[in-house]
């Protein structure tokens, strides 16, 4: 282990090493096309390309060089990991918060995630982001243990305004305070009588809080005191998949919601 952690920091000590390395990985080039890639002196890159060599990452071919297999394989390895440290740096601040139990794919499919956090000019940040989406989509599906006005207001305008659709999905827990109040009520049973709008309630509770906006994947996250803390939104296929599965599965455990449900 000390031999193979002693080359991964012989690569991480410079990232014009892992940068040529990745480039020739991909295909050949010449030390002028490398020295234009990466902006390493000559200087630089002869060390470079010497290091390379002396490992059998690389090999000369004329004019060019090019990656051997074993350099592709630690090309590819380095890759991998760069973006797995990529990932967890981006979730670093509210992984606490994500609902992992809940979550059945890789966290390495929020690569490329929206990470949304509460500031102190915007502290409803991640609540409007998904605000937003459902404004822009035209199918929302949700499924979640907390249904806001803004959020209510949006899937309206979507079922009202347009030819969007919107199902969800929530806990009773979630509905209650809308049905107690007289303004939200009103509301709520205006798009329970929109065309394109359709709401089950599950009496087992739903333990995320996702939407499903066209092919966006978004999770508002919370902490144990149910403090909004972050959002976190993807269009990653595999996340898509997963709250699809999901979304099925609570819709199908679910009882409807009519008008008459709620209290005069």
């Amino acid at each position: 282990m000390d031999e193979a952690l002693s080359e991964i920091e012989f690569l991480a000590l410079s990232a014009n090493r892992v940068e040529v390395l990745q480039l020739l990985a991909e295909r050949r080039h010449t030390r002028d096309e490398l020295a234009a890639a990466t902006g390493a002196s000559q200087a630089t890159l002869g060390r470079i390309l010497g290091d390379l060599d002396e490992r059998s990452w690389i090999r000369r071919d004329g004019s060019e060089y090019v990656a051997t297999a074993t350099g592709r394989l630690v090309a590819s390895g380095v890759t991998d990991l760069l973006d797995i440290l990529e990932t967890e740096r981006e979730l670093r601040d509210v992984v606490e918060y994500l609902p992992t139990h809940a979550m059945d794919f890789d966290l390495g499919r929020l690569a490329n995630a929206t990470v949304t956090t509460p500031t102190g000019t915007r502290p409803n940040a991640p609540v409007q982001r998904v605000v937003d989406l459902i404004g822009s989509s035209s199918e929302v599906r949700v499924f979640s243990h907390a249904f806001n006005d803004q959020s209510l207001g949006a899937a309206e305008d979507l079922v009202t305004d347009g030819d969007g659709t919107f199902r969800g999905v929530f806990s009773r827990s979630a509905i209650a305070p809308l049905a107690d109040d007289p303004g939200l009520r009103e509301r709520l049973a205006s798009l329970l009588d929109a065309e394109g709008a359709a709401i089950r309630i599950r009496d087992e509770g739903v333990p995320v809080a996702v939407t499903v906006a066209d092919d966006v994947v978004h999770l508002l996250l919370r902490d144990e005191n149910g403090v909004l803390q972050a959002s976190v939104d993807t269009d990653d296929a595999a996340v898509r998949s997963w709250a699809g599965e999901a979304f099925d599965h609570y819709w199908r455990t679910a009882t409807p919601l009519e008008p008459e449900d709620l209290p005069e």
